[in-house]
Order: structure tokens, then sequence, then C-alpha cells
């Protein structure tokens, strides 16, 4: 007999006025967001002091349709598009669940980009900031999948293996906890040690190839954890669409980081 942890059932819906609902997944992208830019104002207080406190704080807006729109696109198009055009109205119903990091990242720096040019700040220094303090959302989005019982692990016999509500009857990795632990907290440390390094922080590109490095790093490794999308599956017998995602990610990481410090001369 395989023996299973319980899984902690939460109500994903936190309270409800009449036909408005208060969910879990809002509340972790709203607290995400908040704590992200509070991060972002502390990070950029040091040089190379990227920008002043408005424009800090007129860059939540900025961000939260770029998380937003980016995170539901990129969910549409790279993982569902055909039932999303048979389907259209679905498109609009973000609370039934349904976001891409992929997505989100994109929309993100299209965000920076269009603000630091409408600003007149830089913007590899601007994307550091901002890098820095992604994996407080990520952290936060990935343990709201878990509360939702979404996104779960492949079957396993680990001792904490769980049963998920929309897993069948077989225990699964937690892989929702996993993500939260290396692409939340872990980065977060990981980046935070290397910002305390001035000299690093001071070459725009750096941090933020550092991040997309360490994303595509862990969420390469536990794909091999978390069950694929049943409509997708396992492309060429192996490898997972997050995957193939992230290899680029990999790459245009290496590429900031290898000319941000060739900027510096550094190499």
């Amino acid at each position: 007999m395989t023996l299973a942890v319980a899984f902690p059932y939460i109500d994903p819906i936190i309270f409800s006025f009449g036909p408005i609902s208060v969910r879990w997944y809002a509340v972790s992208y709203i607290a995400g967001l908040l704590i992200g830019i509070k991060y972002i104002g502390y990070f950029v207080s040091r040089s190379p002091h990227a920008m002043n406190r408005k424009n800090t704080d007129d860059l939540l807006v900025w961000l939260t349709l770029g998380v937003i729109l980016g995170g539901r696109l990129g969910y549409v198009v790279f993982y569902n598009l055909e039932f999303y055009i048979n389907n259209p109205i679905a498109i609009f119903k973000v609370w039934e669940g349904g976001m891409a990091f992929h997505g989100g990242l994109i929309g993100v720096v299209c965000s920076i980009i269009l603000f630091c040019r409408h600003r007149k700040l830089n913007i590899l220094a601007v994307s550091d900031a901002v890098a820095c303090a992604t994996p407080i959302g990520l952290f936060f989005g990935r343990i709201a999948n878990f509360i939702n019982g979404e996104l779960f692990g492949r079957v396993s016999d680990v001792p904490w293996a769980m049963v998920f509500p929309r897993g069948g009857v077989l225990p699964r990795h937690p892989s929702q906890l996993y993500e939260a632990g290396l692409e939340g907290f872990l980065l977060f440390i990981c980046l935070l040690f290397l910002s305390k390094n001035k000299n690093l922080r001071e070459q725009p590109g750096f941090l933020s190839g550092a991040f997309m490095v360490g994303y595509a790093f862990f969420r390469v490794i536990i794909e091999f954890y978390r069950e694929p999308d049943a409509h997708i599956g396992i492309l060429y017998n192996y490898f997972t669409l997050g995957q193939f995602l992230s290899v680029p990610l990999l790459f245009l990481g290496i590429y900031l980081i290898y000319s941000s410090r060739k900027m510096y001369g550094l190499d």
C-alpha cells in the first residue's frame, strides 16, 4: 500500500459578497505585485539608482498590465490555442486559472521597455530591479496553484506525495511547492546575494541575466516532476513544453550576463 500525505484542502474562495468572490489566486497576484514593488523601491534606492520614487510607484501599473495581459495571452497561445479559438469568450475568464509565466515575462519586458522609453530611463537597470523582485510574485503564484490543487506533479511514491482532488487516486509530487521553493524563495535569495555586490549591481543587465538563467535552470528540473498538460503531453518522448520555452530564456540570460560584463571590461 502506497502512503500519501493528505492534501490540506483550502477553499479557493476566501470570501464572497453576493456574486463577487475573492479568491486566493487573485490575492496571490496582488500580494506579489505590492510586495514586489516595495522591494523594487528598496533596490533602486541603491546605486545605480535606476529611477526615483515616483517612477517606481507608476511602474506598478505597467507591470500589472504586463503580467495579466502577457500571462493570459501566453497561456492562450502557448498552451491551448485551439480551445480558445473555438471558445474566445473563455479567454477573459482569468479567474478560472490559466496564466503562463513565459507569456507574463514577455508582457513584463514589453512594459519595462515602453515605460523606460517614455520616462527616459535605462531599460536594463530598471529590468534588473524588476528581475530581483520577480521571485516574490512567483512564490505567491505557486502557493496559489497549490491551494487550487492545480498544476500538480507526476505520480510518485515519495513519502511526501499527495493525492490531489483533480489528480485522480494516485499520490503525486507537490510540484507547486517545489516551484515555490526553487523559482520563488531560493532564486530570490540567490539574486539578493548577487545584488549585495556593488560591482555586479552596477552592471546593467547582469542581474536580469542571472534571473533568466536561474529560472530556466530550476524550471527545466522541476518539469521532470510536474505533470505535463494533458492536451499537450510529452514532446519527443522526453521533454515538456515548459522546458522548450525555458531554453531560449536560458541562452538569453547567458547573453545578458556576458554582454554586461564585457561592456565593463570584466572579461
